[in-house]
C-alpha cells in the first residue's frame, strides 16, 4: 500500500499535489490512498490513522503551515515501524537549508513529483537501489501528465474548496516568492483543461479556486477560461477565484469581466508595496500608474470582489513607507487589503538583502521576519498586531460602516496603528476575542479616545447589523447594542431599518 498524505492548515482545504500523484501512478495507483488531515487534529490519532493501513510507503506534501506537524507524525512512524519508507515534497521540503530537521525522511522530491513520485516507488517496490536521497526531476510537459480532478470525492465537492490550474510558473522574479524560481509559465492543454471543468460542473462543483500564480498574463487564455464561465453564469450561482498581476488589463479583458453579476469573481492582487524602491529591492516590476487605473476600473465597473495585497517587513521598507503604502491603498480601493508579513523561504533570492538591511528571521516555521535596520523587534510585534486586528476588524467586513469613523481624516494607518495599541493594552491578546468584545472596544475607542458622538457611532452599529442580519453573529451584535445607553429601549424596527440603510 502506498499512502499519500497531507495535514492541511484547514478540514476545508483540499491537497491538489496528492491527487495529481494518484492519478500519475499508472499501475500503482490501485494500490494507492489519499488521506487527508488537519494541522489541528490530535497528531497521535494522524499516526494510529496510517499505521492501520500497514503501508509499506507513504508520500508526505509538505508546506510551511505543515511543516513542524508533519515532521512529528513521520517521526513517531519511523520509531514505531523503521520498515515504512518515508517519501517527501511540496515546497518546505523541495529546497535546501531545511530549517525543520526531517531526518526521518528517507527521499526528498525536489520538484515537480507526478512522474517522479511514480519512478522512485517502482524503483523501491522493485527493490532497486536508489543512489541519491534527494531527487531533482526535470521540469514537466504539462501536457504529458494526467489530469488529477477525478481523485476530488463528493464528500470533497459538498463541503471543501477545490483547486484547479491551467497553468504553472511565474514569469516575474519577486525574490521573497518560490513562484519566481520557475519563470518559464507552462500551459495545459486549454480545450482538454475546459473538459475537466466541465466535468467538475456536472459533479457538482460551484466554487473553483484557481491557483495560477499570474492568471492574466496570457490574456487569450484568460478570455477562453472566462467565455466558459460567462456561459455557466445562466445556469447557476457559482464562486470564481483568480490570482491576478495588477498592470495587466487590457480592455478585452476588462469589457469581459464587467459582465460577472455580483457574488460570483473574486480577485486576489499582489500589490505588496507602493515605494517604487522598495519594488526594485526585491526585483518586482509593476507599472504604478496602471495599477492605479486598473484597481479604479475593477472596482467601480465591475462586480468582482478585490483582495488587494500589502507586506510588512520588506527590504528598504521603513515604518513610514508602509504607512504612505496602506494609506495611499486605501484610497485607491474599496477593497480588502491583507496586510501579510514578510517570510524568508528558503530557494529564494531575499536572502541576499540580509547583510544591508540586516534582516533578521524567525527560524522556525513560517520564517517570519523579526526586525530589519528600518523596524526594530518592538516595533515590528506591534506592526504584527496591527495585521492581525487589521485582519478581524477591516477585512472581516463586520464593521463594514462604523470602521470608517477611523479613516474619516484619510490617515488610516496611523489611527488604526493606535487602535491595535489600545486593544492589545485592553485584552493583551490578539486572538479568541470574541464578537461582542470586539464591538465593545471599537464603540469605546471611537468614543472615549476618537470622542465621536455615542448616539452617532452607535447608530452605525445598528447599520452595521441591519447588514448582516440573519447571519449566526447576529445576537452577539445585539447584546452589544442593548447595553449602549443611547440605545436602551430603542427597538429594531423594518421600517428604522430601511431608513437607516437610506443613511
Amino acid at each position: 500500500m502506498i499512502l499519500l498524505v497531507s495535514l492541511n492548515s484547514r478540514y476545508s482545504h483540499t491537497n491538489l499535489a496528492l491527487r495529481y500523484i494518484k492519478a500519475n501512478l499508472k499501475e500503482l495507483e490501485k494500490h494507492s490512498k489519499i488521506l487527508e488531515f488537519s494541522i489541528n487534529q490530535d497528531l497521535n490519532l494522524v499516526v494510529e490513522e496510517i499505521l492501520k493501513y500497514n503501508p509499506k510507503i507513504v508520500g508526505f506534501s509538505i508546506y510551511i503551515w505543515s511543516a513542524k506537524e508533519s515532521k512529528y507524525v513521520i517521526d513517531l512512524i519511523k520509531s514505531i515501524n523503521k520498515k515504512i519508507i518515508i517519501i517527501a515534497g511540496g515546497p518546505e521540503v523541495a529546497h535546501t537549508p531545511h530549517r525543520v530537521d526531517f531526518k526521518n525522511v528517507d527521499y526528498f522530491i525536489c520538484g515537480e513529483g507526478e512522474v517522479a513520485f511514480y519512478e522512485l516507488c517502482k524503483d523501491l517496490l522493485d527493490k532497486k537501489t536508489i543512489k541519491d536521497r534527494f531527487i531533482y526531476p526535470q521540469i514537466l510537459d504539462l501536457k504529458k501528465i494526467k489530469f488529477p480532478y477525478d481523485n476530488f470525492s463528493q464528500d470533497d465537492i459538498k463541503n471543501k474548496i477545490i483547486y484547479v490550474e491551467s497553468s504553472r510558473g511565474c514569469p516575474y522574479k519577486c525574490e521573497f516568492c518560490l513562484s519566481s524560481i520557475d519563470k518559464k509559465v507552462r500551459y495545459f492543454d486549454i480545450d482538454l483543461f475546459i473538459n475537466e471543468l466541465e466535468k467538475l460542473w456536472n459533479r457538482g462543483v460551484r466554487n473553483f479556486k484557481f491557483i495560477d500564480r499570474t492568471f492574466n498574463l496570457n490574456i487569450k487564455v484568460a478570455i477562453e477560461l472566462i467565455d466558459y464561465f460567462l456561459q455557466k453564469q445562466q445556469i447557476d450561482d457559482f464562486r470564481l477565484h483568480f490570482e491576478v498581476i495588477p498592470d495587466n488589463f487590457p480592455n478585452k479583458l476588462k469589457q469581459k469581466l464587467t459582465l460577472f453579476k455580483k457574488n460570483i469573481l473574486q480577485l486576489e492582487i499582489g500589490i505588496q508595496s507602493l515605494n517604487p524602491k522598495v519594488l526594485k529591492n526585491i526585483n518586482r516590476s509593476m507599472d504604478l500608474e496602471k495599477v492605479k487605473q486598473n484597481l479604479y476600473f475593477l472596482d467601480n465597473y465591475t462586480n468582482a470582489h478585490l483582495h488587494v495585497d500589502l507586506i510588512i517587513g520588506l527590504p528598504g521598507e521603513s515604518v513610514e513607507s508602509f504607512k504612505n503604502n496602506l494609506n495611499q491603498l486605501k484610497k485607491l480601493t474599496k477593497a480588502e487589503i491583507q496586510v501579510g508579513i514578510l517570510k524568508k523561504l528558503s530557494g529564494t533570492t531575499i536572502n541576499r538583502h540580509d547583510k544591508e538591511y540586516d534582516m533578521v528571521y524567525s527560524p522556525y516555521p513560517p520564517y517570519e521576519i523579526m526586525q530589519n535596520s528600518l523596524i526594530d523587534y518592538f516595533t515590528m510585534q506591534k506592526l504584527k498586531r496591527f495585521a492581525r486586528f487589521w485582519d478581524i476588524f477591516y477585512n472581516s467586513g463586520q464593521f463594514f460602516y462604523t470602521i470608517e469613523y477611523l479613516f474619516n481624516d484619510g490617515r488610516v494607518f496611523e489611527n488604526f496603528f493606535e487602535f491595535s495599541k489600545f486593544i492589545f493594552n485592553k485584552t493583551n491578546q490578539t486572538h479568541k476575542i470574541s464578537l461582542n468584545r470586539q464591538s465593545e472596544l471599537l464603540f469605546e475607542f471611537l468614543t472615549e479616545v476618537k470622542n465621536f458622538n455615542k448616539t452617532e457611532i452607535a447608530d452605525s452599529f445598528i447599520k452595521d447589523l441591519m447588514r448582516i442580519e440573519g447571519r449566526t453573529i447576529l445576537p452577539f451584535m445585539r447584546e452589544f447594542a442593548s447595553k449602549i445607553p443611547d440605545l436602551r429601549g430603542k427597538k429594531i424596527k423594518k421600517e428604522n431599518k430601511r431608513q437607516l440603510l437610506r443613511n
